[in-house]
């Protein structure tokens, strides 16, 4: 079973990638926890998405779901999926550990790790511009995103 590292969990590792290597793993950082997870600046990693989030894949041997506007979804191989921005809304406190909770979801239903996490991303969008449209896109919340998975699942 895979285990899913998000912020605090993902600072353990700061500076030595490597030492995730063998373990299935997704990762799930914003640009300032890859710079750490790097090494690096997060100036660094937001000037070259992409290319760090390769990195990080390669070198920990995970899945590196960098977050952002645009969201990365980079495996180990090489292979890498885009989600296109979705809504700001998402860039509040907490949807961060909602995608992360819908990684570890699809991870526990079976799904390989690059697949789990290309289908999270996508369903956490989905759900953020749902629960934008319902609610509002200021002041929404974690819990309204959560709310709005069940309408998006299909």
């Amino acid at each position: 079973m895979a285990v899913v590292l998000d912020a605090d969990g993902l600072n353990a590792f700061a500076g030595d990638p490597e030492s995730l290597s063998g373990r299935a793993a997704v990762l799930t950082p914003h640009e300032g926890e890859l710079g750490r997870l790097l090494g690096t600046p997060a100036a660094r990693v937001g000037a070259a998405r992409l290319g760090s989030a390769r990195e990080a894949a390669a070198r920990a041997g995970a899945v590196v779901v960098l977050k952002g506007d645009d969201t990365l979804i980079a495996a180990p191989d090489g292979r890498v999926a885009v989600s296109r921005g979705a809504t700001p809304a998402l860039a509040t406190a907490g949807t961060g550990d909602v995608l992360s909770g819908v990684v570890a979801a699809l991870l526990a239903k079976g799904l390989e790790p690059f697949t789990a996490a290309a289908a999270a991303v996508r369903l956490h969008a989905l759900a953020g511009v749902h629960a934008a449209v319902r609610r509002g896109a200021e002041g929404l919340i974690a819990s309204d995103v959560i709310e709005s998975l069940a309408a998006v699942r299909g």
